[in-house]
């Protein structure tokens, strides 16, 4: 069984039920939703003229590999409407794969961990409420310390549901 960690997040239509349409559709076809963060709203990193987003970690237990469990993600993503037309843009949901077991992964079109993961508070932050202790497998700290030296200073809020 493998552990992958996902960020989901959305600021187009009912945010709420657009997270829980995806949480349960990553349920049914990707393996075992093991922990939920709490909601988090935030306003749009990158693209600032849009909607505040509301965003949640999850850790998963899956069968799937990470390439697979990739092209399911997108999948649940295009089925809830997703359309990627401009980059940092408004989407009903965004669904990525931050960490997945300790791998490290490098293709075109996968890079685990992700990236961006150290510089975004509207990450780190609902990820350390279920994986404080987690090690980022290519940096070595704790997503506890990355979230301490995180430079972001957006505003990353406790969504009162």
């Amino acid at each position: 069984m493998n552990t992958s960690y996902l960020l989901i997040g959305g600021n187009l239509g009912n945010r709420q039920e657009n997270l829980a349409k995806a949480i349960a559709l990553i349920g049914n076809q990707c393996g075992t939703i093991v922990q939920l963060s709490p909601l988090y709203e935030t306003a749009a990193w990158g693209n600032t003229n849009q909607p505040a987003f509301l965003n949640q970690a999850i850790a998963l237990a899956t069968t799937l590999g990470p390439q697979q469990l990739l092209q399911q993600l997108l999948a649940i993503e295009t089925s809830m409407g997703r359309i990627r037309s401009q980059k940092f843009g408004p989407r009903t949901i965004d669904i990525d794969i931050l960490l997945y077991n300790h791998e490290l992964i490098a293709t075109p079109a996968l890079t685990v961990p992700h990236p961006h993961l150290p510089n975004r508070r509207f990450a780190l932050l609902p990820l350390v409420t279920i994986a404080p202790h987690y090690t980022h497998p290519q940096l070595h700290k704790t997503i506890t310390a990355l979230l301490q030296q995180c430079s972001d200073d957006l505003p990353v809020i406790l969504f009162a549901q």
